[in-house]
């Protein structure tokens, strides 16, 4: 059990009346076993983004909240908040920095704890406007403190450098590795990480192995063993240069490096998530496709199976909003898969996937928002079982109003520590816009309303007015 003293508040005080409270550990940590356990406890933890966060007057400048997994889940009262005008973070909070617009983590130095790697999309770079900066924040007994920056090996590239990042590794050497991309059509591998030094080495991807394939902007990146072979695999979510087409580039890990396997045309370019939907040992792909497509009014998401050939390139299934199963209807407009998150809610060994529909009408409120929690099975990701939560879900904490934006993030992972998934929530036009976190439990029977938590920037020491945007992202 962490605790905070009065001491270690006034410490840590933010210019900016932002609060990070760095939680003292147990004496013994144990090495950390996930790629979000950031303090080396034994479970994970939940960072959200706020990416428009005034600090100290300068607006949207951002912060991005951690707060610590527990047996009891997360609260408000265990966290850290983190802005550039964070003593050991590099840089300075600056207006339009959007300091969290993307996230990212991983034990990239090998110490036992994992890292927060954050990006700032709006940060200009010496005349560069709008260049963009990556940051790692590092873990430790104590939860996260101190960073260092990964600097743009082409400044004048492309734009928004951070715009997207992943971890894993990607070469096979134990040694989890960072993806970052970009407006452009490169994609940077940084790699051999220390504390002192940061990225030793770095390589850029070459995103148009095969002619005419290379992306126009990574969007979106996800990292996980497609193939089985016991190295990560990319995928990297954009458009092609060539055809505009809209879907994912698949990139195949090995020792020698990343080639390119795939192109999946899934008719959107935004996202993307991996994991093993049908408990045979090979990621998954899942893609989202707002709507409009032929597939859906209103949104759809799609599964390609992985094998040990890699991904496959024609879509196993396509779910919406008139699947059979699935809550609500398939409306124009709805963005059913505004965000994806996969894992195992229910401990069954098969992954569930979570989709946001940021604009569902629920009531007469529009743009309230929802979550879709889908089940995993033999088969594949099914209608079957699926789960719909609003504000006005009995047991969740609110009430569904306009513009809220319930589903603006989706996270599955087990804050507790009992091996099944909880869904963290993100509603960043909650007390518009402001935000809001919520938190719901895995159980054995899936999700469930059950000691739900919620909390907002007042709880979490951050300013109460402004546009904050908290729960834009999650990881």
């Amino acid at each position: 059990m962490r605790r905070q003293t009065a001491a270690a508040l006034a410490a840590t005080v933010l210019a900016a009346g932002l609060t990070p409270v760095l939680l003292a550990g147990p004496a013994l940590a144990a090495p950390a076993t996930y790629a979000d356990d950031f303090n080396g406890d034994g479970y994970r933890d939940l960072a959200t983004a706020a990416p428009y966060t005034p600090v100290g007057g300068r607006t949207d400048a951002g912060a991005v909240v951690v707060t610590y997994g527990s047996a009891n889940g997360i609260s408000a009262a265990r966290r850290t908040v983190l802005t550039q005008d964070t003593a050991g973070i590099p840089g300075t909070a600056e207006q339009g920095d959007r300091f969290g617009k993307a996230l990212a983590s991983g034990d990239l130095n090998a110490d036992g704890y994992a890292d927060l790697v954050i990006g700032s999309v709006g940060e200009d770079v010496g005349s560069d406007a709008d260049g963009g900066s990556v940051t790692v924040v590092w873990g430790g007994r104590s939860g996260l403190s101190g960073g260092k920056s990964v600097p743009d090996p082409a400044v004048a590239a492309h734009d928004e450098y951070g715009m997207s990042l992943a971890v894993g590794d990607f070469d096979g050497d134990d040694r989890p590795d960072l993806a970052t991309g970009s407006t452009g059509s490169d994609v940077w591998i940084h790699r051999a990480f220390t504390k002192a030094a940061g990225a030793q080495d770095r390589q850029e991807l070459a995103t148009g192995l095969q002619p005419g394939n290379s992306i126009r902007g990574a969007q979106s990146l996800a990292a996980g063993d497609i193939d089985g072979d016991g190295t990560d695999d990319l995928v990297a979510t954009g458009s092609r240069a060539s055809t505009y087409e809209d879907g994912s580039f698949v990139y195949l890990g090995a020792a020698s490096g990343l080639t390119e396997q795939a192109f999946l045309v899934s008719g959107g370019w935004e996202l993307a998530a991996v994991g093993d939907l049908n408990k045979d040992g090979f990621a998954d792909v899942v893609t989202a496709a707002y709507g409009g497509d032929g597939r859906s009014l209103g949104g759809s998401v799609s599964v390609w199976p992985g094998s040990a050939d890699g991904v496959r390139t024609r879509p196993q299934t396509t779910i919406h909003q008139d699947t059979a199963g699935v809550p609500g209807a398939d409306e124009e407009g709805d963005w059913f898969g505004n965000d994806l998150s996969v894992a195992d809610v229910n401990g069954d060994g098969y992954g569930d996937l979570a989709v946001g529909t940021i604009h569902e009408t629920v009531g007469s409120a529009k743009i309230a928002g929802s979550v879709t929690v889908l089940r995993g099975s033999a088969a594949g990701l099914t209608g079957t079982g699926a789960r719909s939560f609003t504000q006005n879900t009995e047991g969740v904490p609110g009430t569904a109003e306009s513009a809220d934006r319930f589903g603006s993030a989706v996270r599955l992972s087990d804050l507790t520590g009992d091996g099944k998934a909880d869904l963290s929530i993100g509603s960043d036009g909650e007390n518009h816009p402001s935000g809001a976190v919520y938190s719901l439990r895995g159980s054995a029977s899936g999700i469930t309303t059950k000691n739900a938590v919620s909390f907002g920037p007042g709880s979490l020491g951050m300013s109460t007015t402004g546009y904050l945007r908290l729960g834009q992202d999650m990881l």
